[in-house]
């Protein structure tokens, strides 16, 4: 099973949103999208991540790119994680798991000595050509919302 490399084509999906939406990579054309993976709705590590990049959520839009946090968490999940922590990113439902194993991100994980299937945390930026312009794989929350931001505003 081969990763997903900077420069090829992002690929496409389409899911529930937390609004009850649907949000499609490919109509997204025309500006750059951050797709941030993680594990679990209101968890410390994943709350911690998605505050920082709420926090930045004016930032990224006045450099052109969209935030979509994804999870396999169910959409009911995303609004109550939403409304506890005040976020103001859109959140994505991937219940099949058909978008972390897309980008290959579904992967065997080790706690405690056990083994088991997880979200690795992932940040892909996918520049306003459709193409992956940056990978962030086994992601460390302190200073990578920031990072990400910097990458977005050298893309414009």
């Amino acid at each position: 099973m081969s990763e997903i490399a900077i420069g090829e084509n992002a690929p496409d999906f389409e899911l529930l949103t937390d609004s009850g939406g649907h949000f499609r990579l490919s109509e997204q054309a025309g500006k750059a999208i951050v797709l941030y993976f993680y594990p679990k709705d209101d968890t410390p590590g994943c709350t911690t991540e998605a505050i920082a990049f709420t926090g930045l959520a004016d930032q990224f839009a006045a450099a052109g790119a969209t935030i979509l946090g994804i999870s396999p968490d169910s959409v009911q999940s995303h609004n109550k994680f939403k409304a506890k922590h005040e976020l103001a990113i859109q959140l994505a439902a991937d219940t099949e798991k058909e978008v972390v194993n897309l980008y290959k991100i579904w992967v065997k994980k080790s706690r405690y000595g056990r083994d088991y299937m997880g979200v690795e945390r992932t940040t892909v930026l996918v520049g306003a050509d459709g193409r992956i312009a940056d990978i962030w794989r086994k992601v460390k929350v302190q200073g990578h919302a920031e990072a990400v931001l910097e990458a977005v505003k050298e893309l414009s």
